[in-house]
């Protein structure tokens, strides 16, 4: 991933640094357990163990000759101990051995990484939303004025949708916190279970049930998939409030800098420019996910062919996911809200929004159902033309508009929802651990 679209922490994870000193703790842990069950003398164990992981240059200019990024490694790795002791580096293992239990520890270390930006967002969106509980502003459905509900509510909807985001996360790392220390095809053949026990213990991690060379990847596609369905709820929040910003509605403001500039020809500008990044980053969380899926279908043991995919995907979709998760918690927390544009626009339509209000009255006072409809609608096409309020226009009908017109009546009964959001923000204070 291009830098912009990263965070340090994450990209920390995934550096060639990190990759072969975890790599060559792999080895060590490896060389532990085996000298443990008396296959690795003790003095090979202490110069293996104290040995510093190669620099990544250097594994790189063995790459270019032998075309095997695990033997690079290893060569790199060895080239400065002795004969008897490096001999014993990797004894048993296979490439991948290293490469997919490193892998899921990488993946691990990132996802929490994830889940605690996406913590920080659920917590903001449901302080937000209780503080905007009674904003009242309209409601759009098709894009069109519906009826009236809060900013809040609003608020609270994408919040849910957060937490049901962040539960499918959890349970995707959870499957691809594993590893396998099993031989070339995952039949311990010179290598002792009991040795991937330890190392799997050692790192946190589960072995893979029954491995063949490689941990299945259909646990890496639901993981991006989660990361994609993730990403797809940010794309709602940041869809609203593009619309929101718009200059016509203009009823909430990303935040800006003192120094912001949108446009090099145009100095009014204020763009969304941030929602619409936000957007955009989600396409990329999608795409990432179908490559997963191609990746799933190795031939017998294992290919080649997902690892270039994966060097692309697996790092990028983290990396976008946790970039796009504190983003989005950074909009919402300085996100201006302007209430009395809210209710300016709720008033846009002359009373058109109530008019639900006057046909249940109507069905209520004993008037056939289809009938009340279409008397309503009709009072509501004429108002809709500008030439009336649609309280003139059901008037010049004979009906009298509701003796009490106003939003309040459509959100007396939200009780039971302030109460699930409340409870959800006791919750998320409730569960620091992601």
């Amino acid at each position: 991933m291009i830098p912009r679209y990263v965070l340090p922490a994450m990209a920390d994870l995934w550096s060639d640094e990190s990759k072969y000193t975890l790599w060559a703790r792999i080895e060590v842990l490896v060389a532990e357990a085996q000298a443990a069950h008396g296959v690795v003398p003790a003095e090979a164990l202490r110069v293996i163990s104290e040995a510093p992981p190669p620099a990544p240059q250097r594994v790189a200019e063995l790459e270019r000759t032998r075309d095997h990024e695990i033997l690079a490694f290893l060569a790199a790795y060895t080239e400065t101990m002795p004969v008897d002791a490096a001999r014993w580096v990797h004894h048993g293992l296979t490439s991948y051995d290293v490469v997919d239990t490193a892998l899921g520890s990488t993946l691990k270390a990132s996802c929490g990484l994830v889940l605690s930006a996406g913590a920080e967002l659920l917590s903001v969106l449901a302080e937000r939303a209780l503080e905007h509980w009674d904003t009242v502003c309209v409601g759009r459905t098709h894009g069109v004025h519906a009826e009236p509900t809060t900013f809040g509510q609003k608020l609270a909807v994408h919040a849910f949708a957060v937490r049901r985001s962040l539960a499918r996360i959890r349970a995707a790392r959870t499957a691809v916190m594993v590893g396998t220390v099993s031989g070339a095809v995952g039949t311990y053949a010179f290598v002792d279970p009991r040795v991937e026990a330890y190392v799997c213990q050692a790192l946190g991690l589960t072995p893979e049930s029954v491995p063949s060379q490689v941990v299945a990847r259909d646990r890496h596609a639901e993981l991006l998939s989660a990361l994609a369905v993730g990403g797809a709820v940010v794309e709602q929040i940041a869809l609203e409030l593009r619309h929101l910003q718009r200059t016509e509605v203009r009823e909430v403001e990303e935040p800006r800098t003192s120094e912001y500039q949108g446009s090099s020809a145009m100095p009014h500008k204020r763009n969304p420019s941030t929602s619409e990044r936000l957007c955009g980053l989600a396409r990329l969380l999608r795409a990432h996910a179908g490559a997963a899926l191609e990746d799933v279908a190795l031939w017998h043991e294992r290919d080649l062919a997902h690892q270039a995919v994966e060097r692309v995907i697996l790092p990028d979709s983290l990396m976008v996911a946790h970039f796009q998760l504190a983003s989005t918690a950074a909009v919402i927390r300085g996100l201006t809200v302007r209430a009395d544009r809210m209710r300016e626009n709720l008033n846009a339509t002359r009373g058109l929004i109530y008019s639900s209000m006057s046909y249940l009255d109507l069905v209520s006072s004993g008037m056939e159902r289809e009938l009340a409809y279409r008397v309503v609608q009709s009072a509501a096409t004429e108002a809709w033309s500008g030439a009336a309020d649609f309280a003139q226009t059901l008037r010049s009908r004979g009906i009298e508009p509701p003796a009490a017109v106003g939003p309040e009546r459509y959100l007396a009964q939200r009780a039971h929802l302030k109460d699930r959001l409340q409870e959800l923000i006791k919750e998320t204070a409730a569960h620091v651990e992601v």
